[in-house]
C-alpha cells in the first residue's frame, strides 16, 4: 500500500521538480502529479491513447481524469491499492513526459534500477 511519503521525496529529486501545496486553486508550472487532499488519490501525467486500457485493465486501482481534464494526459490513481515503487514508477514516468529527453536519460544513467 502506498502512501504520499512514498512518493513525496522524488518532489526535490527529480530535476526542474519542486513540491507544491495548493488548495484548490491552479499552479502556474507544469504539472505532473498532483495528490487529492485526503492523500487517497494520485493524479498523474500518462499518454491519452493508453489511459483506458490502463483503467479498464485493473479498475480497483486506475480511474478516468474528471471530465474537465479528459483532454490532457492525465489520469487517477487509489493510491492505497499501488505498490510503493509502483507508485514511484508512476510519477517518474510522469516526470519524463513533462522534461527534454537529456534530462531523462541523465536520470536513467543515474538510477538505473529506477526510483526503487
Amino acid at each position: 500500500m502506498a502512501v504520499l511519503d512514498d512518493v513525496r521525496a522524488l518532489g526535490t529529486e527529480l530535476e526542474r521538480s519542486y513540491p507544491v501545496y495548493v488548495r484548490g486553486s491552479r499552479v502556474g508550472q507544469i504539472v505532473y502529479v498532483a495528490f487529492s487532499a485526503d492523500e487517497t488519490v494520485m493524479e498523474f501525467a500518462f499518454p491519452k491513447e493508453e489511459r483506458a486500457a490502463l483503467v479498464a485493465g485493473e479498475p480497483e486501482k486506475f480511474r478516468l481524469p474528471a471530465q474537465s481534464d479528459m483532454r490532457f494526459n492525465w489520469v487517477r490513481a487509489v493510491l492505497a491499492a499501488l505498490e510503493p515503487a509502483e507508485a514511484r514508477e508512476f510519477v517518474v514516468d510522469a516526470w519524463r513526459m513533462v522534461v527534454p529527453q537529456k534530462v531523462s536519460r541523465a536520470y536513467d544513467l543515474a538510477h538505473p534500477g529506477g526510483p526503487g
